[in-house]
């Protein structure tokens, strides 16, 4: 067990230098609205890429209860880049294995990383208290962080000519000494779902109010269930409703139970509703204690845009969803990683201010995707009518012996990343490829080695643009060769990775480029790479375009696009149906 208790943790006020008045106006470069997991993971992810970062937040403690446990593996290779990726899948609870029942037998169950070969699990359980408590750490590494408590925004102003390097926001900050004003570039507003910054600026989401109630039960209890994600539809023990059953750190497991409309939410929050629930499941005799609790209602909405001249909003604060497919707190650190890159090369002036078009359509076109999913798993869960009910239980009669019926049953569609096919800043393919790896898709990871030393992909990729390039620096001719470390010495650097079959050329310790063997072939099948394959990689670890052979003249071009200097006018994304 943790020896901090980040749920008790709380955080002193601290005057700033704008509130002393001893110090000339300054226009920082960002200020991030909002020191939960979004508003964190993105000041750290502009603060390694050298930007300054203040951040305020309106309390002075962290998350109390579990809020958002499951954490999917693009999230952890978010959390890698970020510094802090391994502390939590050492905290966390891993599982890929998830198993639905209907009353008292198992329908079926399904594997989310039934392949091997990757460096994170499908999912980790983590209570949200220690993923921002995480993250506040890894925050306080970093000089350039100004996390301010007990700082609420309550007043903001834009000036200046939008998409200019004159135009800035200056936002008026209440605290226990006073109120002061404080100016920057970029606002990046990840202050939750009920976002003060959206009310200022008069604009609100829009979607659909789901009418159910869910109980949150944290329970904590010694129980030999496996680190699974069970779901029940009308069990015995909770008759025509619904529940759901997460493994978490420190012996405590998540247990939602459905309630329906009519429930009255003090009522069902009080230990003499709540404890009789809970041994229905576990059994009379069961030994637990209660840690938190919880009644929700849910929504699935967003905001019409996500960008308003030079605020942007994330996580939350731009789009909600249901509890169900685990795609809220997954899709608003998702936000963060589109957006800082984005950020910090139009606050250094190597793209224009436009690129932030870009993560406005890209983000909500993953919103509307989430919001989808969000919208049928809620449906088929909590049908509205007989004739639903009827359809989700014979759907579910049929699962437990034909595979067809699988596809039907929607217990959450859990999160996956979503493939921006439609960015503007894709280049479009020449070349035939197969598999996953198109245009517009979050990278796969693979196994590596290097001089003895056992290595992972994905840890080549992100925080700067990468060439990643399938053959040995030795297979290309000396003029690529040449204009590749060009490109990798250009103000906006391209730096090539070299992933090889050769093991040998691999150990060469006085090899002047980054060379990683392919040590299962994994990388090569994943990416259907041949010898002299290249794709190019954003910043994100998004592939924006690919090829067949090594051409740097082609690459320094998708650059060029990827960047939004020679991308055409951006244009919303359309979500399939």
């Amino acid at each position: 067990m943790s020896s901090i208790d980040y749920q008790r943790l709380t955080f002193e006020y601290q005057p700033c230098a704008e509130q002393s008045g001893n110090v000339a106006p300054e226009t920082h470069p960002v200020i991030v609205v909002g020191a939960g997991p979004v508003g964190l993971a993105t000041a750290i992810d502009l603060a390694q890429q050298g930007v300054s970062v203040i951040v305020l937040d309106d309390d002075c403690t962290l998350s109390a209860g579990s809020r958002a446990i499951c954490f999917a593996k693009r999230t952890l290779d978010i959390f890698d880049r970020l510094g802090c990726g391994e502390r939590m899948v050492q905290k966390g609870v891993c599982w890929n294995v998830g198993r639905v029942f209907l009353r008292d037998q198992e329908v079926y169950n399904f594997d989310l990383l039934p392949e091997a070969g990757h460096h994170r699990p499908a999912f980790i359980n983590l209570q949200q208290y220690y993923v921002e408590g995480y993250l506040f750490e890894r925050a306080r590494e970093l000089p350039n962080i100004d996390i301010r408590w007990k700082s609420k925004v309550v007043g903001l102003a834009q000036q200046g000519t939008p998409g200019t390097p004159d135009a800035s926001v200056t936002l008026t900050v209440e605290t226990p000494g006073g109120e002061y004003q404080t100016c920057a570039r970029y606002v990046v507003a990840a202050d939750g779902a009920r976002s003060p910054l959206r009310k200022l600026i008069g604009v609100d989401s829009h979607g659909r109010t789901f009418k159910d109630r869910f109980l949150i039960a944290d329970v904590k209890m010694s129980a030999d269930f496996p680190a699974e994600r069970w779901f029940w539809f009308d069990p015995p023990f909770h008759p025509n409703q619904s529940v759901l059953l997460h493994r978490q750190p420190d012996d405590v497991w998540r247990i939602d139970f459905q309630l329906g409309w009519d429930a009255d939410p003090a009522l069902e929050k009080t230990p003499e509703r709540v404890i009789p629930r809970v041994q229905a499941l576990l059994g009379p005799d069961a030994k637990f204690t209660l840690e938190w609790v919880s009644v929700y209602t849910f929504s699935c909405l967003r905001m019409d845009d996500f960008r308003h001249g030079h605020v942007l909003f994330a996580g939350d604060a731009a789009h909600g969803v249901s509890p169900f497919g685990a795609r809220g707190a997954n899709s608003g650190v998702q936000d963060a990683e589109n957006l800082a890159w984005k950020l910090a090369l139009v606050l250094a002036g190597h793209a224009p201010d436009t690129l932030l078009d870009t993560y406005a359509r890209e983000r909500e076109f993953a919103a509307d995707e989430n919001i989808r999913n969000s919208t049928r798993s809620t449906d088929f869960i909590t049908p509205k009518s007989p004739v639903s009910r009827v359809f989700r239980d014979a759907v579910l009669t049929l699962a437990r012996d034909h595979a067809f019926a699988r596809q039907l049953v929607n217990s959450g569609r859990l999160s996956v990343p979503a493939v921006l096919h439609e960015s503007t800043l894709n280049t479009a393919e020449q070349d035939t490829f197969a598999g996953r790896m198109v245009p517009g898709a979050a990278c796969v990871d693979a196994p590596l080695t290097r001089q003895g030393q056992d290595g992972w992909l994905l840890p080549r990729l992100g925080g700067r643009f990468v060439a990643l390039v399938f053959g040995a620096p030795g297979s290309l001719d000396a003029a690529s060769l040449a204009a590749l470390d060009a490109l990798a010495n250009d103000s906006v650097p391209v730096v090539p990775v070299f992933v090889t079959p050769d093991a040998e050329v691999a150990q060469d310790a006085h090899h002047a480029h980054s060379v990683w063997h392919d040590v299962q072939g994994l990388a090569a099948q994943r990416y259907d790479a041949a010898p002299g394959t290249v794709y190019l990689i954003r910043p994100d670890q998004h592939v924006c375009a690919r090829w067949r052979t090594v051409d740097a003249t082609a690459i320094a071009a998708a650059r060029e696009r990827a960047l939004g200097r020679t991308a055409p006018e951006v244009a919303p994304m359309q979500c399939a149906a």
